[in-house]
């Protein structure tokens, strides 16, 4: 008979992401909306995504509020309160990433996409509407990224 595995060695669940936070989370140095909703970022990314093996996380596409999400003080259960900009600003991501609601991939595939399909100067037009936008910090992790790709 088969044992089951301990509780340590099964994998963990996958995040569950909206598609505007695959680049967040690229961006992120530690500023957020709330202090429950930077602890829980700054565990996320920098505890998970930017940690050892990070780039092995799984994450799930939603549509809908996500792990991300889950302390913002802008959440009313599965939504955001100002879901129309939100779901715009998913439906741009998902569309320059080329995610799809359901869809699992790795934090290091999700990396290469960004790699490979979005350029510092679209994020005008992808994060439009962001109040984040206006620091560059997604603008100067996306450069970051492509300069890492274009060393030997």
């Amino acid at each position: 008979m088969r044992q089951a595995r301990p509780m340590s060695a099964q994998r963990p669940t996958p995040l569950r992401y909206r598609p505007h936070h695959f680049l967040c989370s690229l961006g992120y140095e530690g500023k957020g909306y709330s202090d429950g909703f930077t602890a829980n970022m700054t565990a996320i990314v920098m505890g998970r995504l930017r940690a050892r093996y990070g780039e092995g996380v799984i994450i799930e596409v939603v549509d809908r509020t996500d792990d991300i999400c889950a302390p913002c003080p802008m959440r009313r259960e599965d939504l955001c309160t100002d879901q129309p900009k939100i779901a715009a600003l998913d439906a741009r991501h998902a569309a320059a990433l080329g995610l799809e609601v359901g869809e699992k991939l790795t934090w290091g595939e999700a990396l290469k996409r960004i790699r490979r399909r979005v350029h510092p100067d679209r994020l005008d037009e992808i994060c439009a509407g962001c109040q984040w936008l206006e620091l560059d910090v997604c603008k100067a992790a996306v450069a970051r990224l492509q300069e890492e790709a274009s060393r030997p």
